[in-house]
């Protein structure tokens, strides 16, 4: 007589465990889209933090005319290789002692085709 091997296959089922084919592509993907928008986002954030490393430089220095602010900003710049805004875009607003110093742009990052992402930087440091 031959044994009913049916009878333990839904125990061997119960215990399987694992990611099929289909989960494994589809999580494939998602990580690779996931790759390619830090690998296309990744170059403009790393410049507005140089952007704002350099305004946080430039208050704590203490400078208060305006001029001077923007070249040393354009001086930054050329250093940190900021080309998204110049020293011109800043807004400079003195209240009394203290200087605020700001920025606000756009940045269209293109991913895929006609697909683009929009982001906006904004930034602002004050003198003490």
């Amino acid at each position: 007589m031959r044994p009913n091997r049916h009878r333990n296959e839904p125990a061997a089922r119960a215990r399987q465990r694992g990611l099929s084919l289909f989960g494994l592509l589809f999580f494939g993907v998602v990580a690779l889209v996931l790759v390619v928008l830090v690998m296309r986002v990744m170059p403009s954030a790393l410049e507005y933090f140089a952007a704002k490393r350099a305004l946080d430089k430039i208050a704590a220095s203490g400078e208060t005319a305006p001029l001077e602010i923007q070249k040393s900003f354009d001086k930054i710049s050329a250093i940190e290789d900021i080309a998204s805004i110049t020293g011109k875009d800043l807004k400079i607003v003195k209240s009394g002692n203290s200087v605020t110093i700001s920025f606000a742009y756009e940045k269209k990052v293109p991913l895929v085709a006609n697909a683009s992402l929009l982001l906006e930087y904004e930034a602002n440091a004050t003198s003490k």
